[in-house]
Parts: C-alpha cells; sequence; structure tokens
C-alpha cells in the first residue's frame, strides 16, 4: 500500500510481521525492545512504499530521519509464530519532525501501541526541515 492509497477511513499504512525465535525470550514471549524493531521496520517500508528512501534522501540531500521521542504501551504479549500487523498513521508534522501513531496488532487485537516522534536532520546531525515532496506525501494523510 502506498501513502496515496492511505487516504481511507482507516488511514494507515499496514505491514505483516511474523515472530520468529529471535525475536522471542526463553518463555517464547516478544522481548519487549522487539517491538520497535517491528514498528522500525513498518516506517521504513511505509515511507519506501510512497517513493522515500533513507539511502536516497541521505546521498541526495544529506538528510536522515531519526527517532526523537518514542511512547510504547504494552498491552498484551505477542508469541512465537503469531503473524502481526503494524498499522502506522501520521498524526502530526512540525517543520523538521513527523508524529506517527502505530499500533502492533494479532488478528485485531491491539498488543502494543508505539507513539514516536521522528526528526529530520542533516549530516552534521542539527534538525533540517523535511523536504518539500516528503511533506506534501505526509501532510495529505494527516486526520482532520
Amino acid at each position: 500500500m502506498t501513502l496515496t492509497a492511505l487516504n481511507t477511513a482507516a488511514a494507515a499504512h499496514h505491514f505483516p510481521i511474523r515472530v520468529y525465535y529471535e525475536d522471542t525470550d526463553a518463555g517464547g514471549i516478544v522481548y519487549y525492545a522487539n517491538y520497535l524493531k517491528f514498528a522500525e521496520r513498518a516506517r521504513t517500508e511505509m515511507l519506501r512504499e510512497a517513493g522515500f528512501h533513507h539511502t536516497a534522501m541521505m546521498q541526495g540531500d544529506g538528510l536522515m530521519l531519526a527517532v526523537r521521542r518514542v511512547n510504547a504501551e504494552y498491552l498484551r504479549p505477542a508469541k512465537l509464530d503469531d503473524a502481526l500487523e503494524v498499522a502506522t498513521s501520521v498524526i502530526g508534522l512540525g517543520a523538521a519532525t513527523i508524529e506517527l501513531d502505530q499500533s502492533i496488532r494479532r488478528g485485531g487485537q491491539e498488543l502494543c501501541r508505539v507513539v514516536v516522534t521522528i526528526a529530520c536532520v542533516g549530516r552534521d546531525g542539527r534538525p533540517a526541515r523535511l523536504p518539500a515532496p516528503l511533506r506534501a506525501a505526509l501532510s495529505a494523510h494527516l486526520p482532520s
């Protein structure tokens, strides 16, 4: 699904994840930090499907996207072999930031909710304005 297809009632990008042995602790439960990895993969794929690749941003514009803030709420455990889905929605844009709401689900059951602020930074690590094409693509999918 591309960002242009996000203009639906759900207004979310959906990304499937399978829980592998490496994602779990000794009890077969997903280790808490791995939910953040799942969310990162989903964010990256959302941007990639919209035509924005991290490597192209770095090489072309000298810009990178870095996590500035993350808040995770763990509601229920995911387990070995579970088929999960990460739903990612744009909930805010600043001059140099993107705020996303991410829900990690098994079936219709929410397991983890992640709210993350991504900052656009230059090679020097200082904040930089979001590229206009990226801003336009994300702005179209902000909630009304």
